[in-house]
């Protein structure tokens, strides 16, 4: 075992283990890691929500049009996407705990800077810069967390990983649109952006490097019943394409991915354009439209997080293709809401829709990496974050927002909204293909 690989100084010993299982962190600890990732996650969401509760007053500062305000929620995207295969690479040879803080402090200082954006260009440049510091934190969070919890707790413990997005999105947008309706949308960001430089100094002392695939050395002699692919490249080969070539063919992998594309296209052009369609729709206030753009769907998505995660589990011990069966249910269910959400013209309605939306939203979003870490090889989990990542935010993430601002101009804004759910149904039809691909084994 290499020495970036030791889990800490004084690390907790199990009781009743010996040889590798001992050395890995008791059941609080990883609970605990859990807990600490949730915090650094809500910053990186609660930044990128921010700017979108403030595009109204983006839009009359800068005098931005609609087509401006899509490629800034797309820069993000883009960038975040293109650099998610080199940051998961890069996850799987550095220490994660380093990947984590260092990614935490550069998008935090790059957010805090954007509020001296006095032009869309300077503005556009700073929003997509914080991508890479982005990108390098999820796949190392998500590495980190498979390597406190095995098959038995996984889809729990990043389901309850995953209430942090939805957790930092309500707090991002909602306190973005009170702070900027009463003092700017400058203090607004900037606000987000110094706390998540203090959350990082302050974490520096309680998060700890576990080793890696520690979690998947069972005490009770299980083994993963799905046999992770034998030609994976190796953890320490050059990054390239043909060393990603096995991973890329990996059933049911690049079915997930799409699914996975589809899905955030969906979630990007209602986190994105919702607080601008409830302030001009229903002539709301900027804070009241963040506020009812993000509350409802997010708390709903936490309960759906954490359901998912639970019924995941359960069906994973049952068959090899249950966190699968878990996310089709999900996308499937989610159809009519997100089509309700944009052509109801009904305020209570929208609500309730936007509820309905946000809870099946959790179901799959809960079990997106853990249904792919149930067929790739521990060292490389990070590698396959990264490219889940590329795929799922720079087709999906990188495109709706842009899109949407296109639709937007021939057409109301709710209708563009609404048609996206056909997104939804595409994502269906991969989760419906991915399984049937995971239990033929081809």
């Amino acid at each position: 075992m290499t020495r970036e690989s030791q889990p800490g100084p004084h690390p907790p010993r199990t009781r009743g283990l010996r040889g590798p299982a001992a050395r890995t962190y008791s059941g609080i600890y990883s609970w605990f890691v859990v807990l600490l990732l949730w915090l650094v996650c809500f910053f990186s969401y609660a930044d990128r929500q921010a700017f979108f509760s403030v595009y109204p007053l983006l839009q009359k500062d800068l005098r931005l049009s609609t087509v401006r305000l899509g490629l800034l929620g797309s820069s993000f995207a883009v960038l975040y996407g293109i650099s998610g295969p080199f940051a998961g690479y890069l996850v799987d040879r550095i220490r994660r705990k380093t990947a984590i803080l260092g990614g935490l402090e550069f998008w935090s200082v790059l957010c805090s800077l954007s509020a001296l954006s006095r032009s869309f260009f300077a503005l556009l440049v700073f929003r997509a810069a914080e991508g890479l510091g982005e990108a390098i934190y999820y796949p190392a969070a998500l590495s980190m967390v498979s390597d406190y919890h095995g098959r038995a707790t996984r889809s729990r413990a990043m389901g309850i990983l995953q209430t942090s997005v939805y957790a930092g999105t309500v707090g991002g947008g909602y306190w973005a649109g009170l702070i900027a309706q009463r003092h700017g949308w400058r203090m607004a960001v900037l606000f987000f952006g110094g706390l998540g430089c203090l959350l990082g100094v302050a974490l520096a002392g309680l998060l700890r490097e576990p080793s890696r695939g520690q979690a998947d050395l069972s005490t009770d002699g299980k083994r993963n019943p799905i046999p992770a692919r034998q030609d994976a490249p190796e953890p320490h080969a050059a990054f390239s394409l043909a060393a990603m070539r096995p991973l890329l063919t990996t059933p049911p992998l690049p079915a997930l991915m799409g699914a996975f594309a589809c899905a955030n296209f969906v979630a990007m052009a209602l986190l994105a354009w919702m607080p601008a369609f409830l302030y001009a729709r229903f002539h709301l206030s900027l804070g009241t439209a963040a506020f009812d753009a993000a509350v409802y769907p997010q708390l709903a998505s936490m309960a759906g997080s954490t359901c998912g995660g639970f019924l995941a589990d359960m069906q994973a011990r049952r068959s090899c293709g249950g966190r699968i069966r878990v996310q089709f249910v999900g996308v499937l269910a989610g159809i009519p809401f997100v089509a309700i959400c944009g052509l109801s013209g009904s305020l209570p309605l929208v609500k309730g829709a936007l509820v309905g939306w946000g809870f099946f939203k959790g179901l799959y979003d809960s079990n997106i990496f853990a249904s792919a870490f149930d067929v790739v090889p521990a060292p490389m989990r990070g590698t396959v974050s990264g490219l889940m990542n590329c795929v799922g935010w720079l087709i999906g993430g990188g495109l709706a927002p842009t899109a949407i601002g296109l639709a937007a101009a021939s057409m109301p804004l709710g209708r563009a909204l609404a048609c996206s759910s056909v997104f939804y149904a595409l994502a269906a039809g991969l989760l419906l293909l991915s399984g049937r691909r995971l239990r033929a084994g081809t």
